[in-house]
């Protein structure tokens, strides 16, 4: 695993080289590390409270420490109305958790995201960024099969 200052110094010299040092620590660690705003703060030369305000501006970013497997239910308009808010009572009941927390073996992190471009197949989820269209609430049991 790379250190959260490598990963971070790899990306000082590039423009907008905050936001993919975040995203590069985020695929490593599956969340920002404390650590690791406080340091990009240092190496792109910003207050503190400005790396924490990028970190936490996307929605694609978290602060907070996240499961091994995140799983980002659509909750726009369309995906709403073919049933995501009965999909996402699903997987709550599946996991044992409700939306924003992750499960107390730290393997899965259950979230809302806005729409994720695969309107074609509502509703949909996505699991570590890799979507899942057409999904529906017979099919959870065997979608969380594949992570374990």
């Amino acid at each position: 695993m790379a250190t959260i200052q490598d990963i971070i110094n790899s990306y000082k010299d590039k423009p907008g080289g905050i936001i993919e040092a975040y995203h590069a620590v985020q695929r490593e660690y599956n969340y920002l590390p404390e650590e690791a705003v406080e340091y990009a703060a240092r190496v792109f030369g910003i207050s503190a409270a400005q790396a924490f305000g990028v970190a936490t501006f996307y929605s694609y970013l978290s602060v907070a420490k996240r499961g091994q497997y995140i799983i980002r239910m659509c909750e726009s308009a369309p995906c709403h109305i073919a049933g995501a808010d009965i999909l996402i009572k699903t997987f709550e009941d599946e996991l044992g958790i409700k939306v924003g927390e992750t499960t107390a073996d730290g393997k899965f992190t259950l979230e809302l995201t806005e729409c994720v471009g695969q309107c074609q197949g509502t509703p949909v989820i996505t699991i570590n960024s890799m979507p899942y269209v057409d999904m529906n609430p017979e099919q959870v049991p065997a979608v969380l099969a594949l992570c374990k």
